[in-house]
Parts: structure tokens; C-alpha cells; sequence
């Protein structure tokens, strides 16, 4: 088991965005999270990375209570993360990002970083692009930095946010492809996504959540066969 997120709650004034959420993730597994828009998807991840406080409940990472550590600490136990919406350094290159992220979310050194950053460009077919701005980039190569950047920073665990949202459905194989790659590199990845198909050709499990409460956990086929799941998720009753 290497992530074990325990009890955890969180609220926004008489909001409970999340319910006494527990679920594990083991070593080298994806397991996939789905659930409506303002299910409490990225509250949850933001629980785990440290960017928001539990109010509420644990968080253990390789068997360490990690609870209290702030996201860079996180981050260098070996937790990297992709946002929703890229935000790199817009008028930074590609290669000067993933060595920024390397320096300081890996703490390596700066001629590591390089040789870091150098690996990730190949990893995620960004090579071509290593000296342009990152302001300039397609969404397509904004969504790829964006997992460059992470991978810069040697995560044992990855979490993807609506990584393939907006892309075409070209470019979200494309992406799928990268993913699996660094998925039979033994990575352990937690991925929210709405595109299904896309989460279900890599996850090994299937977690869904609803108002802040785990509605269903599993199978990926158990789960989207789930009634319950079909019914609040889908929109089809059973």
C-alpha cells in the first residue's frame, strides 16, 4: 500500500465538500476517480497533495503520516501532481520549467535536473518543443508540460486532473499512450477524469464519489455496471 487516505473531511462553512473519505492505493496501480462536477473530485486531491487542510481524518503516504506536511514536503516524499487548468511559466521554455521542477519540487541538483529534465522531454514526446515559451504552447503540449513537469519531480504516486479534458479524440489517445508508458514503469497513478474511456483503457480501479461521500469503489466493470453509479453518474436508471 503506498497511499491511505483515512476519515478525511472536509467543510466550507455549512458545505461538507468531503464525508469521511477513506480508500487506499496501492504500489504501482492506477486507480481512477469519476463523480459529477462539484463532487468534491479536486477538494480530495487537494487533500492529498496539501494544498488545502484536512479538518478532519489522516493522510499516510509509504506508511508515514503525512497529515501535517505542506505540499512542498509532500511533494518531495514523492507525490507530484497535474492541475485541471496548466499553468506553467508561461515565459519560461519547456526545458527551463521541467528543470525548475526538478530542482526544487525533486531537490536535485542542477546538473540532475538537466539530465531529469532531458529524460521527461523524451517520456512525453516533447523534445521538438524543449526551447519554446510555454505561454505558446497547443493545449495539447500545455496538458503534456503540465505531466512533464510533474514527472520532473520523480513521483513515487501522480495525480492527474482531468488530465485528457478538452483535448480531441485523437489527442486523448495520444496522451492515454504516454500514460500507459509511465504506468509500465511501475509509476502508481490517481486519475479524476470524465473521459471514461480513456480512464477505463488504464485503471485498475474505479472510485466514485458524490458529494463528498465514496458512492462506489471496485472493478472498473463492477463499478460502471453499478446501478447506483449509473443512476447519479450516468443519468440512467437501472
Amino acid at each position: 500500500m503506498l497511499l491511505k487516505v483515512e476519515n478525511a473531511c472536509k467543510r466550507y462553512g455549512a458545505l461538507q465538500v468531503t464525508q469521511d473519505m477513506s480508500f487506499t492505493v496501492n504500489d504501482g496501480e492506477t486507480l481512477g476517480i469519476l463523480g459529477p462536477n462539484g463532487a468534491g473530485k479536486t477538494t480530495l486531491f487537494n487533500l492529498i497533495s496539501g494544498d488545502v487542510a484536512l479538518d478532519s481524518g489522516c493522510v499516510y503516504f509509504d506508511g508515514a503520516n503525512i497529515t501535517a506536511l505542506r505540499p512542498h514536503q509532500r511533494c518531495r516524499t514523492g507525490i507530484g501532481r497535474s492541475y485541471q487548468v496548466p499553468h506553467p511559466f508561461g515565459n519560461m521554455s519547456v526545458f527551463e520549467n521541467l528543470v525548475t521542477a526538478a530542482c526544487f519540487g525533486g531537490q536535485v541538483s542542477e546538473k540532475e535536473a538537466w539530465e531529469i529534465a532531458e529524460e521527461v522531454l523524451e517520456t512525453t514526446d516533447l523534445k521538438p518543443f524543449a526551447n519554446k515559451a510555454a505561454g505558446s504552447m497547443t493545449l495539447l503540449n500545455r496538458k503534456r508540460l503540465e505531466l512533464a513537469r510533474a514527472l520532473a519531480t520523480r513521483p513515487r504516486l501522480l495525480l492527474l486532473d482531468e488530465i485528457a479534458g478538452g483535448l480531441t479524440e485523437h489527442e486523448a489517445r495520444e496522451l492515454v499512450d504516454e500514460l500507459k508508458r509511465i504506468k509500465a514503469r511501475g509509476t502508481t497513478m490517481l486519475w479524476i477524469e470524465h473521459v471514461v474511456h480513456a480512464l477505463m483503457s488504464i485503471a485498475d480501479r474505479l472510485l466514485v464519489i458524490d458529494f463528498g461521500k465514496k458512492l462506489a469503489e471496485g472493478t472498473p466493470d463492477d463499478v460502471m455496471n453499478n446501478p447506483e453509479v449509473r443512476r447519479v453518474y450516468m443519468g440512467v436508471d437501472a
